[in-house]
């Protein structure tokens, strides 16, 4: 059965840093992706948020505005082969944190998760960014998005 998954991520940017999950696939190769995850039934994407947030950093959030609105169908990417028949549907959220990130206990990290990283935004094109087009997308210390919805990318 195929189905389209619900994700809200947070963009998370303090003193022009970008704060990202470092995960690592099975092959060893790591990547970072934005806080956030899969959406739950019956969770609001602010609950589910919230929830992925705290099992991911450690640290509550407050959630802002849509920053932007991202899909990614898998067979379309470069990781067609492992993401086969994957479809998911991302509501990115402007975000604070409330507390500090204590990378050393984590108290739910997802599978993969091998620590939380703040990237300096002038070296994002120097690491493995999910979607990469974040890279593109920092304009003076700040992320700028050209519109909100930003279609099919990785």
């Amino acid at each position: 059965m195929s189905y389209v998954r619900s994700a809200p991520r947070a963009l998370i940017v303090e003193k022009g840093e970008l704060l990202t999950i470092v995960l690592q696939h099975e092959q060893g190769d790591i990547f970072h992706v934005l806080p956030g995850g899969g959406q739950r039934y019956g969770e609001t994407l602010h609950e589910s948020l919230k929830r992925e947030c705290y099992e991911e950093l450690g640290v509550g959030i407050e959630i802002g505005e849509v920053a932007y609105v991202r899909e990614y169908i898998g067979e379309h990417h470069e990781f067609s082969h492992f993401h086969q028949g994957f479809h998911q549907l991302e509501v990115v959220f402007r975000c604070q944190l409330l507390g500090k990130v204590e990378v050393a206990e984590l108290p739910a990290a997802d599978h993969g998760q091998i620590g939380v990283a703040w990237l300096p935004l002038e070296d994002l094109s120097r690491v493995v960014i999910y979607p990469s087009q974040l890279v593109d997308m920092i304009r003076n210390q700040a992320m700028v998005f050209p519109r909100v919805y930003l279609g099919d990318i990785n």
